[in-house]
């Protein structure tokens, strides 16, 4: 069975720790629903199954937005997805929306967390930026086990917020937020999150992201996971 690759980037060795394989299947699941993903739904099923990270109840949840992603009409997908994830800040999927909004400093720390990328080996499309959670899932799957943990639970606040707003929407996709918490050993539960204004406004002019420095990282070829937040966190639980 081929390795699933989230469309937009290309990593060219990829750990095999436990957990991985997940963490690409969704962040696959997470990005547009287009031919690629629909071609690719009945083994990405497969592949959670086989690597058998997720409870049981969870795993249900994902196949059967999986279910729905296979049988639904491409077109209606498509259009919901759009309205779910490009129309407002609170379910973006570009982490950056929900740390630091307009600030002017979003380009310098863009092109700091593409050079992490391509320290590990990952290469980004030129229209996909550093922030798309698919691409910082991408990433984080690299990296061996106790690394990718300690990520994802730094940035756990953030993932709680969207998981709340696609609750809040009753949206099928929070079971894969939901799904992240619990890798990270997080309780998936919902945060309030801030109002919002229209996408169309907090791109007027480009924005940054602070603690995403390159300064002081391992060396090409050596993991070195990255810190969204500057805080505090020990990672819990585990991924198995």
């Amino acid at each position: 069975m081929a390795a699933i690759t989230t469309p937009g980037t290309a990593s060219k060795a990829v750990q095999r720790a436990p957990g991985a394989v997940t963490l690409r299947v969704i962040a696959a699941l997470l990005g547009y629903p287009d031919t690629w993903q629909r071609d690719n739904l009945t083994e990405m099923r497969s592949l959670l199954r086989h690597d058998d990270v997720l409870k049981s109840s969870r795993l249900a949840e994902i196949e059967a937005l999986i279910t729905t992603l296979q049988s639904g009409d491409p077109l209606v997908i498509e259009a919901a997805y759009v309205e779910m994830f490009d129309r407002g800040r609170a379910t973006s999927l570009h982490l950056f929306e929900h740390v630091h909004g307009d600030s002017r400093e979003r380009g310098p720390a863009m092109i700091d967390l593409g050079q992490t990328y391509q320290s590990a080996g990952l290469v980004l499309n030129e229209n996909e930026l550093p922030d798309y959670l698919p691409a910082l899932l991408e990433f984080v799957s690299t990296q061996p086990a106790r690394e990718a943990r300690a990520f994802l639970s730094e940035i756990a606040h953030i993932l709680k917020a969207i998981f709340g707003a696609l609750r809040e929407r009753e949206s099928a996709y929070a079971s894969l937020l939901g799904a992240l918490l619990e890798m990270a050993g997080q309780k998936a539960e919902a945060v309030a999150s801030a109002p919002e204004q229209p996408l169309d406004e907090s791109w007027a002019e480009p924005v940054v992201f602070d603690g995403c420095s390159t300064e002081g990282q391992a060396k090409p070829g050596q993991p070195q996971p990255i810190h969204i937040v500057r805080k505090n966190t020990n990672a819990q639980g585990a991924m198995r």
